[in-house]
Order: structure tokens, then C-alpha cells, then sequence
């Protein structure tokens, strides 16, 4: 995705909102998570389901159907990343403790007030312009007053990762938060 010109031939600045997930924005979840993105298979539905064990056997199909279920419960988990009206970011983000795995599997002590940034997303147009450190600042700005007394979140750790290796982030894009 080049950057659009504007009436006299120079680049438009586009600054991209973060925005709260709510049922009014999960058609553009869907939208976001879509093979044209090349992320239609996980649904961000990696932490809910109980184990790793079976994980990767799992259709697009039924991890859509799991991640439906959540919406219809209520759990809107995340912020979407706008650019010029289009969804183009996800960043799943909510209480540690409802994902059960997590706290399994880094052996953590259940705490209430404990939020957790789990996965991110940009769609690849819009990879390396910073944005997905601009989403993380606007939503660490966001958690406190939603009762988050801490946010941790998982790393991905290494040089030269594909991107589909840092579903969790970078390491280098926690740092100095």
C-alpha cells in the first residue's frame, strides 16, 4: 500500500485511530481476519482453546465458530486499528486470568486486576510504520481506567522472526513501555 498523494503531488500523512472493540465492530474483525490477509485461520482464538495439544489440527471453520461463540458471550477481547475507516490492526488484550492457558502454562498466580496483551496483528501494507507501537501506547493510556493495575504480555524473542513467528510481538516492540 503506497502512500496517497494529495492535490499538489505530496505524501498524505495517515494517522491511524485505535478503537475498543464493541459488537458494532466485529463484522470489521472479521474483515481484519480474512485470507486476503493471510491470517483467516487462527481467529485469535489460540489462547482460548484449553491446550496446544490439537491446536494446529483445527480448521479455519471451527476456530471461526469459537471465536463467534465468544463474541455471542460477550467477550469483545481487543482494540481494532483503523486506517483511513479500514481495519488494519487487532491487538487482543484483556483480564489475564480468563485465559486459563496462560496462566497454565507460564505457571502464574491468579490475579484479578492482571491484564494481558496476547496478539497483534497489522495486515502487511502496513508493516514497519510504527503503528503497532502507537496501538500499544494508546491502549496501555486506555486499561487503567477499565480496572488494569498491570499488563503483561509474551514476547516473541529472537533476530530476523517471520512475522507469522510473532503473533505475540516482538520483544523489541514491549520495550521501553
Amino acid at each position: 500500500m503506497g502512500r496517497p498523494a494529495n492535490s499538489a503531488g505530496g505524501p498524505v500523512s495517515v494517522i491511524p485511530s485505535v478503537v475498543r472493540l464493541t459488537p458494532a465492530g466485529r463484522e470489521d474483525f472479521f474483515r481484519l481476519h480474512s485470507r486476503a490477509n493471510g491470517c483467516d485461520w487462527c481467529q485469535c482464538v489460540a489462547w482460548w482453546f484449553p491446550t496446544w495439544h490439537g491446536w494446529g489440527e483445527r480448521s479455519a471453520e471451527e476456530n471461526r465458530t469459537l471465536r463467534q461463540s465468544l463474541f455471542e458471550g460477550g467477550e469483545d477481547d481487543g482494540y481494532l486499528l483503523y486506517a483511513q475507516n479500514e481495519p488494519v490492526g487487532w491487538c487482543q488484550v484483556g483480564r489475564r486470568d480468563r485465559l486459563g492457558k496462560i496462566v497454565t502454562e507460564y505457571r502464574l498466580t491468579p490475579e484479578p486486576n492482571v491484564w494481558a496483551v496476547t496478539c497483534l496483528l497489522l495486515v502487511p501494507q502496513v508493516r514497519g510504520r510504527g503503528w503497532a507501537r502507537l496501538s500499544l501506547e494508546e491502549i496501555l493510556r486506555d486499561l487503567p481506567a477499565r480496572g488494569a493495575a498491570a499488563v503483561e504480555a509474551y514476547p516473541s524473542r529472537g533476530d530476523h522472526l517471520a512475522a507469522e513467528d510473532i503473533w505475540t510481538g516482538p520483544e523489541s516492540l514491549f520495550l521501553g513501555l
